[in-house]
């Protein structure tokens, strides 16, 4: 097959183009070249997917089996791309998220869940940021005459992550000792590692498939403790997990979800955020590696890229609790228990 990959240098982008090149097939990556190198054993095209004459160069490089857009964020811009793809590809697949969900984090989701009311051709400042994937999915429907295939996938982890959740509790559990964990260890998660959705997605490709796939981990399989006893094993510094009620932590206003990634409260408006049905994408084929692989392939890759020049982030919200808060927190918590 003939493959664009729009994006392509970072994180899930990169999963994409190596499952790609690893299958024999023949990849252009198309990009600012900004964000990150050259992807090895790809064509290579630098440009910008919101410049109307560097997207007509980049239509008249193909055509190709497929179109895969993994940095579509403003539905004019997906838009654009797929009004100039359209004709040039056969099928356009778009990577979304579970935000185009507006029941999400509220309530379950599943493919068949009401999308956000956000217009195809919405500007970024008319409708709610997390509204924003709803629109982008309704320009690839709009306007690209074709196939279109649309994967919305949950929380994604693996190497080469971001913004760097699973990073932040590695980075976090080899500076060892006692680790503020957050709510109980039996609240379950779902998290998907990002190689599995490139898989996932090359295989509904090179079958022809089209339509939505909501993509994450199984449901009531994975615990928040258990990924945190992964975290703590194979960076080998001895970290101990303190567990620490969501009472205690509200009192002491520690945040959810960025404080400590991957922590949803009890609270309704979280109550969905780990209830997601995957079922239609596994009987479609998607295979989901064991979380022990993930975390363990992570934190080689953690090692081998070193620390890093700036802070993560979840769009303009740094992630992860200040170390001296987390120390006063298990002090108090502690001095409750009158263990000190």
């Amino acid at each position: 097959m003939r493959i664009l990959v729009i994006g392509g240098s970072v994180f899930l982008g990169q999963a994409f183009a190596q499952e790609a090149i690893g299958r024999g097939h023949t990849l252009t990556v198309f990009n600012r070249g900004k964000s990150g190198p050259d992807i090895q054993g790809a064509e290579n095209l630098r440009g910008d997917r919101e410049n109307s004459a560097d997207l007509e160069v980049l239509a008249a490089a193909g055509p190709w089996d497929a179109v895969i857009d993994t940095s579509g964020f403003h539905p004019r811009t997906v838009g654009q791309s797929a009004r100039a793809l359209s004709g040039h590809a056969e099928t356009y697949l778009f990577v979304s998220s579970f935000h185009a969900y507006s029941d999400w984090p509220g309530g379950p989701v599943s493919e068949d869940s009401a999308r956000h009311a956000c217009p195809p051709d919405a500007a970024v400042d008319e409708v709610p940021g997390n509204a924003l994937k709803a629109g982008c999915e309704r320009a690839v429907e709009k306007y690209f005459e074709g196939d279109v295939l649309i994967l919305n996938p949950g929380l994604i982890v693996g190497p080469r992550e971001t913004p760097g959740r699973l990073l932040w509790w590695l980075e976090r559990m080899a500076r060892g000792g006692e680790v503020l964990a957050p709510g109980a260890a039996g609240q379950k998660i779902q998290l998907i590692d990002a190689r599995d959705i490139a898989a996932f997605a090359l295989d509904l490709l090179e079958e022809g498939s089209a339509g939505h796939y909501l993509v994450t981990g199984p449901k009531d399989t994975t615990t928040l403790g258990e990924l945190l006893e992964l975290c703590a094993r194979v960076t080998g510094a001895g970290a101990q997990p303190v567990w620490i009620d969501e009472e205690f932590l509200g009192e002491h206003e520690v945040g959810a979800w960025t404080e400590l990634p991957f922590w949803a409260t009890e609270q309704p408006a979280m109550a969905g955020a780990w209830a997601a049905s995957p079922d239609r994408a596994v009987a479609a084929g998607l295979r989901c590696r064991p979380l022990s692989e993930t975390v363990t392939d992570t934190w080689a890759w953690l090692r081998e890229r070193g620390p890093s020049d700036t802070p993560y982030r979840q769009g303009d919200i740094p992630l992860g609790i200040d170390p001296e808060k987390e120390r006063g927190v298990l002090r108090a918590w502690q001095a409750k228990a009158g263990t000190r």
